[in-house]
């Protein structure tokens, strides 16, 4: 897969990886004080590798994804360090090259598709409109390309309903018509923040076999947002487990859920239910995540972390390192949390 054509002045890595992202911190500046959402996020994505980030409501998730494609409103949001490398070009320092790869190489599906999709404008209009101003196609050319990308997306009788307006469409084919608009452009890499919300259970199946269907066609890079583990062990290589605006553990998926070395990620498992053990009763994490404007000292789990030592927990930020080859940890005690 290609994308769009770039300046002639920009020389993008064929080694590196796709997307990087190193210490990336976000802050939001309110009449009641500054809220941190992101604070030191970083996470590298290869060619065709899918990366879930996880976490709770809150942990800076999806203000991560927005940082990556520039869509942090400023103000009240500013993106106050760190580097978003794509193919070892810092976007950060190049805003040109920022807004050129922005919903061309890299591309984003949102929550909610019906708030996302204009509803006075059919949704062939809106898939086309890409591929007129980006592409250059006329009018006739942008529909037949249309049409295309609504039946890759398996959206039935596209011939016939690309002049439909979206709330004639059900919620999981709204899905279908952003997902459709993602790939519009031949994107490298796709943002999916938590794309089958709202969704029942049969249709998140079929959106999340969709794009996985897809990603393996195409070839695209995968950075999946959210809260549903079960998705995660499904579909993805790694996870980044985050907590407060932070990466607290990282790994490979099937390494990080059946031993986990932090114990954020040993709380989320304990609370999945598993088919297995019929009988098995959940243990919640106690507790509630904590104000992003109000991030407690130290590690910011201690107070609901079973493993807390006040001396250490509550004084000293524990740094993400590595606690065996591929995992990291921030955790004061990440080997006994692992062993």
């Amino acid at each position: 897969m290609t994308g769009p054509a770039l300046e002639p002045d920009v020389t993008l890595s064929a080694t590196a990886p796709v997307l990087e992202v190193r210490d990336l911190s976000v802050e939001f500046r309110t009449p009641h004080g500054t809220v941190n959402a992101v604070n030191g996020v970083s996470f590298a994505l290869d060619r065709g590798e899918t990366l879930a980030i996880l976490g709770e409501s809150g942990s800076g998730k999806s203000v991560t994804a927005q940082a990556v494609m520039d869509l942090i409103d400023s103000p009240p949001g500013f993106v106050t360090g760190g580097e978003i490398l794509f193919h070892g070009q810092d976007l950060l320092a190049n805003r040109h090259l920022h807004h050129q790869v922005r919903g061309q190489s890299i591309t984003m599906i949102f929550q909610d598709a019906l708030s996302a999709l204009n509803p006075v404008f059919t949704v062939g209009w809106q898939i086309g409109e890409q591929l007129r101003v980006h592409r250059g196609m006329s009018r006739r050319d942008a529909r037949a390309r249309v049409i295309e990308l609504m039946e890759l997306v398996k959206i039935p009788y596209a011939a016939a309903r690309v002049d439909d307006y979206p709330h004639e469409f059900s919620g999981g084919m709204r899905q279908r018509v952003m997902i459709a608009m993602a790939l519009a452009l031949d994107p490298e890499v796709l943002i999916a923040d938590e794309p089958t919300t709202a969704l029942d259970v049969t249709v998140q199946a079929q959106v999340m076999a969709l794009l996985e269907d897809l990603q393996r066609d195409l070839g695209m890079s995968l950075i999946l947002i959210t809260h549903d583990l079960g998705v995660v062990t499904d579909m993805a290589h790694r996870v980044s487990v985050m907590y407060a605006g932070r990466v607290v553990e990282e790994g490979d998926v099937y390494s990080v859920f059946k031993n986990p070395a932090h114990p954020y990620t040993e709380g989320l498992m304990s609370s999945m239910p598993k088919a297995t053990h019929g009988d098995q009763k959940l243990v919640p994490i106690t507790g509630a995540p904590p104000s992003l404007a109000n991030i407690p000292s130290g590690c910011p789990f201690h107070p609901r972390c079973p493993y807390m030592r006040p001396d250490t927990c509550v004084n000293e930020h524990p740094p993400l390192r590595e606690v065996v080859a591929g995992r990291r940890s921030a955790c004061h005690f990440a080997e006994e949390v692992f062993s």
